[in-house]
C-alpha cells in the first residue's frame, strides 16, 4: 500500500491543492476498497466515493507527522466514519444531534488515545474525559451500528436471495405479537436510563451479559441482578395489567 511523504503531507496541511489531489489520486485504490464495503445499500458508488474523499481529507488534515503510526492505517477509522455518517444521516431512523456530536467526541477520543497510548480506551476512560455517563457513551457507540434493512436479500444456502421480510410471517397471531411488543415497550418507557440501556443491549442488540458489563462498566453479576429485577417488574406489570382487563 502506497505511504505518503512527510513533505506531501505538510504541503497538503497548508492547502497546497496539487498536494492533496496527487494523495488522493495515488490512495485511491485504499479508498474504493472502503466504499465497495458500503455498496448494494442503495447509494452510488461515485457518491461514496466522494464522500470516502472528504473522510481521508480530513485525516490528513488532522494527521501529525511526529506520530510513529502509518497515514494509511490513521486515515482508514476516518473515511469509514464519513461514509458511515453519510449513510445514517440520510436514512430512514435519524439520530438526535447530541448523540451525533457525543459519538463524534467518542471516535476522535478513541482515535487520539490509540495514537498515544497504541491501545483501546475503556469506556470508563471515555466517560471520564468527556465526563457524560458511561451509559450515555455506550448508547452514542451503539447508534453508530449499521441497520439491517428488511428488504435486503439474505443469501444463505437455502435461502434463494430470499428478502428478510419475506421470513417474517410465521402463521402465528402476528395482531397479538404486536400489541405485546407495544406493551412491552411501554413498559421499557418507564424504566431508568441504565435500566433501558441494558434491556436494549441484552434484548434489541444481542449482547451477553459479560458484553454489557464491560461496556457500562460494572461487573457481569451486577447486571445479572439487575437484569432479573427488571423482568420480573414488567411481568408483575403485564400481569396486573392482565388481571384489570378481566375485571
Amino acid at each position: 500500500m502506497y505511504e505518503i511523504r512527510t513533505e506531501d503531507i505538510l504541503r497538503a496541511q497548508n492547502d497546497d491543492k496539487d498536494a492533496m489531489s496527487n494523495i488522493i489520486e495515488t490512495n485511491s485504490g485504499l479508498l474504493w476498497s472502503i466504499v465497495k464495503r458500503f455498496l448494494g445499500r442503495g447509494y452510488d458508488a461515485e457518491e461514496l466515493y466522494q464522500i470516502a474523499c472528504i473522510g481521508f481529507i480530513k485525516s490528513i488534515k488532522r494527521f501529525d507527522v511526529t506520530l510513529n503510526v502509518k497515514i494509511s492505517t490513521y486515515a482508514v477509522p476516518y473515511i469509514m466514519g464519513e461514509i458511515k455518517r453519510f449513510i445514517r444521516d440520510n436514512g430512514p431512523i435519524k439520530i438526535s444531534r447530541s448523540l451525533k456530536e457525543l459519538s463524534s467526541k467518542i471516535k476522535e477520543t478513541q482515535r487520539e488515545y490509540l495514537c498515544k497510548k497504541g491501545e483501546d480506551i475503556s469506556i470508563s476512560q471515555i466517560a471520564n474525559i468527556l465526563k457524560v455517563s458511561k451509559e450515555e457513551i455506550a448508547m452514542a457507540m451503539e447508534s453508530e451500528r449499521p441497520l439491517e434493512s428488511i428488504d435486503e436479500e439474505s443469501y444463505n444456502n437455502d435461502s434463494n436471495g430470499e428478502t428478510k421480510i419475506s421470513k417474517i410471517s410465521n402463521g402465528k397471531d402476528e395482531a397479538a405479537i404486536l400489541i405485546d411488543k407495544m406493551c412491552v415497550n411501554s413498559l421499557i418507557k418507564e424504566l431508568n436510563t441504565r435500566e433501558q440501556q441494558i434491556i436494549l443491549l441484552r434484548y434489541y442488540r444481542g449482547r451477553t451479559q459479560t458484553e454489557v458489563a464491560k461496556m457500562l462498566g460494572v461487573t457481569q453479576v451486577q447486571i445479572s441482578r439487575i437484569e432479573k429485577k427488571i423482568l420480573q417488574n414488567m411481568k408483575e406489570k403485564i400481569s396486573y395489567d392482565e388481571l384489570k382487563t378481566k375485571i
